[in-house]
């Protein structure tokens, strides 16, 4: 038997930022996950620092995505710093090729102080000049940023280690045990761990987490999503651009990935030929020179998705040392380190960055 400060269970980009926000607080940390450390959703999606359609996400999102958006070129930085690990967060600007909501984006756009710039056909031919598609109201957002998340994911995981804080993988959960209207451990292969807190970070696994511990079920299922990426050279994109829904990301090395779908395959994550056909005939249409360009890899990933993407941050509202953190959809990534600064907040009785009553458990 083992007795910490705070337990957290799950390994994604949530359950690893809030298990650094918890040790700079001086809580003694152990970190549990059921595979490897970030290798769910966390290491399969984009590093898109924005929602793919920033003016139709609900207010609540948009006031993590803010907070989160400023923090992450120092938090960057320091993990750069601490690991040798570059992340790559890279300003590359997000372009829409048939942004509909025009007036609605520009109005979202103005009302949060984030700069546009609403493109002619020949603007956006000048700065992408690779990229063929049917513009109808071209977009930019220039100042829109991305991670590699495979890349924040390995640097976090180190500069967890170097702070000490344990990190179990490899180590699924079977069930947070309960009694009396606190948590008391969590069995994990057939040994029970306790400490004084207890966070679930385990993203499409969270509402089967609190089932299998005897709670409601969370407004969180699984929803599978799959992505390419193509061996390209550098110098072929430069923007992050969204056509239809979908998008091409460039990183820093030219490899860009094509992404994504959307499937409720409950946690099947088997990638399909339907999809890999779908997003290869997207991206080499809307990039013609990615056919000459091979494939490098096609994976999927299960979201946890939640009502209108919203995520749950807080204590549970019955179990008195009990939080979450989890819920956070295709958002993830850009909404991580203000939800894991809002979660430490409410653990450790502190103001909250942002007010905490939307994304509280009911």
């Amino acid at each position: 038997m083992r007795q910490t400060d705070v337990i957290i269970i799950g390994g994604g980009v949530s359950g690893l930022l809030s298990a650094r926000e918890l040790s700079d607080a001086g809580k003694r940390v152990v970190l549990l996950e059921q595979q490897r450390l970030g290798k769910e959703s966390s290491w399969a999606g984009g590093g898109i620092l924005s929602p793919l359609a920033p003016w139709k996400a609900a207010d609540p999102i948009t006031a993590l995505c803010r907070w989160s958006q400023s923090a992450y070129p120092r938090l960057t930085e320091e993990l750069r710093a601490s690991t040798g690990v570059d992340p790559e967060w890279i300003r590359s600007g997000l372009l829409f090729t048939d942004c509909a909501e025009i007036g609605l984006a520009k109005a979202w756009a103005e009302t949060n102080a984030t700069r546009y710039e609403a493109l002619a056909r020949n603007d956006l031919m000048a700065i992408e000049p690779n990229i063929r598609a049917e513009l109808k109201n071209p977009l930019s957002l220039p100042d829109i940023a991305q991670v590699r998340n495979p890349r924040l994911l390995r640097a976090l995981k180190m500069d967890l280690a170097r702070r000490g804080v344990e990190l179990l993988e490899q180590h699924p959960v079977d069930a947070i045990k309960i009694e009396h209207g606190r948590a008391v451990g969590v069995v994990s292969r057939k040994q029970l761990l306790t400490a004084e807190d207890y966070v679930v970070t385990a993203g499409a696994w969270s509402s089967l987490l609190a089932v299998n511990s005897g709670l409601p079920e969370l407004p969180i299922i699984p929803v599978k999503g799959e992505m390419l990426i193509f061996n390209s050279p550098p110098g072929l994109l430069g923007h992050m651009v969204i056509s239809g829904g979908r998008y091409l990301i460039p990183r820093k090395d030219g490899k860009i990935l094509a992404g994504s779908t959307i499937e409720n395959a409950q946690f099947n994550k088997c990638t399909t030929d339907k999809a890999y056909e779908g997003l290869r005939r997207f991206a080499t249409s809307l990039l013609p020179p990615l056919k000459q360009c091979a494939i490098e890899k096609h994976w999927a990933g299960l979201r946890p998705g939640s009502p209108d993407g919203i995520p749950s941050i807080g204590p549970h509202p019955e179990i008195a040392n009990l939080f979450f953190n989890c819920g956070h959809f295709r958002n993830g990534f850009v909404m991580a380190p203000a939800a894991a600064r809002l979660l430490a907040n409410l653990l450790l009785q502190q103001t909250a960055i942002v007010p905490p009553e939307p994304y509280l458990l009911r």
